[in-house]
């Protein structure tokens, strides 16, 4: 039974996780509980545009800028799908609000409205995401793969994509560069 509800929180992938899906990695706990956890990735940009997503879908974006728009691999699960963080200033058909600062959609109403110019005021669209059963994230934290702590939305949407991992381990009061990817016992 988990004792500790990561709703909210990021993940912060220690230096010494190898996992190419999660090396490096902050992910945005959008849901905890005891059936398992589901993230989003935020500092994993993919190597095409918004442009590209919004083609497939028929549809053409307002202005250069909205099509220039990187999108992000927020996980190995379901690649294929959308996953918006955005700030909870508008409802979509598939919100949830996870917290006061951030929701996720993943219905096209939402990608209709950033293609028009308006969408929610802050958003990082994503295709994908990380998901853990039951207990397997408890024991990935145990065997000192992450680290955890409240998320903040400047880090999400206003931090540079590169600058994420090591601003949310500070965050801790963590220099991530510091900290050893060798892993061993005293």
């Amino acid at each position: 039974m988990q004792s500790t509800n990561l709703t909210s929180h990021f993940l912060i992938a220690m230096p010494s996780l190898a996992d190419p899906n999660f090396q490096h990695t902050v992910t945005f706990i959008c849901a905890h509980n005891d059936d398992g956890a589901m993230g989003i990735v935020i500092n994993r940009p993919l190597d095409f545009s918004l442009n590209e997503v919004l083609s497939q879908m028929d549809l053409t974006p307002a202005s250069a800028a909205i099509g220039q728009t990187t999108v992000y691999q927020g996980g190995p699960v379901q690649t294929d799908r959308g996953f918006i963080l955005h700030t909870p200033d508008k409802h979509w058909e598939s919100s949830i609000q996870i917290s006061e600062q951030i929701s996720v959609t993943t219905s096209r109403d939402i990608l209709e409205a950033i293609a028009h110019g308006e969408g929610p005021r802050s958003a990082l669209i994503t295709l994908g995401y990380a998901g853990w059963a039951a207990g397997q994230l408890e024991k990935e934290i145990a065997d000192n793969a992450w680290l955890s702590g409240p998320a903040e939305t400047d880090i999400i949407f206003t931090t540079a994509c590169e600058e994420r991992w090591a601003a949310a381990a500070k965050m801790l009061g963590v220099d991530i560069q510091m900290l050893s990817s060798d892993v061993g016992h005293a």
